[in-house]
């Protein structure tokens, strides 16, 4: 098929290059514009231009949907199907209307659970055990569209939003593949979802960042695993906000002191009493510094028994 692809983080990648390597003509690629990041704030292009450049693909990065000028460049492409994966923003319907067999998405959940913008970081925050990816065509409503196929994946217990996005982009491209290739052979069927569950996926906030240690053991590792590339869960300790970046629960740790409390500081890592059990912090960072094992930063940040964390201000 002549395939006209929407996307814009690394996410979106392997299903670019999967339709590339099925033999689709990639007739153009839809992409955010080029912006500022990190903390020199230089201007990088999206992971799907680069990948879309390595492949001769046409790039198209319009700073607005909305335009007659883009809906002309996008007819001009000619395209048999649309493919969506992770491009950030809603498609207006006449958009959606332009490629002769519509549009369908790659979202990073087992659909109708998690619609919306952070399917992945949700499912973990939420101490779900299965998550998976939906392929369903895409329609004004946000994620509500019916079902091409789903397919499901364990989610570890110590697995991050991180590493379990990447092993999500695989399985997603892959299912796209075998989606688009039904849709060729007409034998695609498409499944409503349940509306009555439906659960939405908002959005990640700076102000979710600092970590409640009145909460149980297993909620404060779900963060520490569910907020990652960005916010980052965080604590304070002697006035220095300290990023928490891997962690271990300890829901079976048996303690009488108050919440935030440490228990043990060595190099297997710094136990912190929980509202139930106990939490280990196996991997820090100080604000502004690179990631470091317990073991290293309790060298140069002396920790022992009795210690407690400060009470986070308000960082919204």
């Amino acid at each position: 098929m002549r395939i006209v692809f929407f996307g814009t983080p690394a996410f979106a990648v392997p299903s670019l290059e999967a339709l590339a390597r099925a033999g689709h003509t990639i007739a153009g690629v839809v992409t955010q514009p080029d912006r500022p990041r990190g903390r020199g704030q230089h201007v990088h292009p999206p992971e799907v231009k680069v990948a879309a450049l390595a492949l001769g693909a046409a790039v198209l990065q319009p700073a607005r949907l909305k335009t007659p000028e883009f809906a002309a460049e996008l007819a001009a492409l000619g395209a048999d199907l649309g493919v969506v994966a992770a491009y950030g923003r809603i498609l207006p319907a006449n958009i959606l209307a332009t490629p002769r067999l519509g549009m369908i998405n790659v979202h990073a959940s087992l659909l109708p659970r998690w619609r919306g913008a952070a399917p992945v970081h949700r499912a973990i925050l939420a101490g779900d055990t299965i998550t998976g990816v939906t392929i369903m065509r895409v329609v004004e409503a946000l994620d509500a569209g019916p079902m091409f196929d789903r397919e499901d994946t364990t989610i570890g217990p110590d697995e991050t939003s991180q590493t379990l996005e990447q092993r999500l982009s695989a399985i997603g491209a892959n299912l796209l593949v075998r989606t688009i290739s039904r849709l060729g052979s007409e034998s695609a069927t498409e499944e409503p979802q349940d509306e009555a569950l439906v659960t939405h996926a908002s959005r990640l906030e700076k102000r979710e960042s600092p970590v409640n240690w009145t909460e149980p053991a297993i909620a404060i590792h779900n963060k520490i695993r569910g907020l990652q590339p960005w916010p980052l869960a965080s604590a304070w300790l002697g006035g220095k906000r300290v990023l928490l970046r891997r962690s271990q629960a300890l829901p079976n740790e048996s303690h009488t002191v108050a919440p935030g409390t440490i228990l043990r500081a060595d190099s297997p890592g710094i136990d912190v009493a929980t509202g139930t059990g106990a939490v280990r912090l196996i991997e820090l960072q100080l604000e502004g510094r690179p990631p470091v094992s317990a073991a290293a930063f309790l060298n140069g940040h002396p920790l022992r028994a009795g210690d407690r964390f400060d009470t986070a201000p308000d960082v919204s």
